[in-house]
């Protein structure tokens, strides 16, 4: 099994801890991006297990099993995506929201997913594909719709597509490159106030999700799979 690195964990949970504080949440701007309406998303369960895998900063999930590297306010159990300790076949839906682009070696994160999801029980997984790079606490790779599909080939695809569109994609590298160019003291608070001025544009995407060519340009994806009965 691949080694799993435990390298700037203690940065993220500092950063999660950061963004829980009051002067935080006062000046940070909207974000630059809204989800699309049209995502497939996990399908109601009336019984069975549910894994939320990365949740440390997600807050509080009543009802799931949330997993991450570090222990956090609302996670559950602290293991590694890439070595779950629960049996096989013993959860009926899973979601794993920008995870696997911080994961070294995603295809056993995946292999390990389908061995605890029960047949017939669902996976919904998000990840980037036009998106600055962003350590949490490591940075590995990208997909696209079609790179995704391919690489969760061991399940029944539902749906896949656009979940942060074209504008998203623009917006989020304009603030990393107005950071990028502020003399270092002055990062943040030029990332703050460009946040500000900018993100009222991110309803643009609002109209460009519905093209059939917003992959093309889209900033997150998604995919909602089945594990075959």
């Amino acid at each position: 099994m691949t080694p799993v690195s435990t390298d700037g964990i203690d940065d993220m949970i500092g950063r999660y801890d950061r963004r829980n504080r009051w002067w935080y949440r006062a000046f940070k701007p909207p974000l630059p991006l809204i989800s699309n309406p049209s995502e497939a998303m996990l399908p109601a369960i009336d019984s069975g297990r549910r894994l939320l895998v990365g949740g440390a900063g997600a807050g509080h999930h009543p009802g799931w099993i949330v997993i991450d590297l570090a222990r956090h306010p609302g996670v559950t159990v602290i293991c590694s995506v890439e070595a779950l300790p629960f049996r096989a076949d013993a959860f009926a839906a899973i979601e794993c929201d920008a995870v696997l682009e911080h994961v070294a070696a995603p295809r056993p994160a995946v292999e390990q997913m389908e061995r605890v999801l029960a047949p017939g029980g669902h996976l919904h997984v998000v990840v980037p594909f036009n998106h600055p790079f962003h350590e949490y606490p490591a940075d590995y790779q990208r997909w696209t719709v079609d790179g995704l599909r391919r690489f969760l080939g061991r399940f029944e695809v539902v749906e896949a597509g656009v979940r942060t569109g074209p504008t998203a994609t623009l917006l989020t590298f304009l603030l990393e490159y107005v950071k990028l160019c502020a003399p270092r003291p002055l990062r943040k608070p030029a990332y703050a106030a460009a946040g500000w001025l900018v993100w009222p544009f991110r309803y643009l995407d609002v109209w460009l999700n519905r093209r059939p060519d917003a992959h093309v340009l889209a900033n997150s994806i998604y995919a909602l799979v089945r594990k075959p009965r």
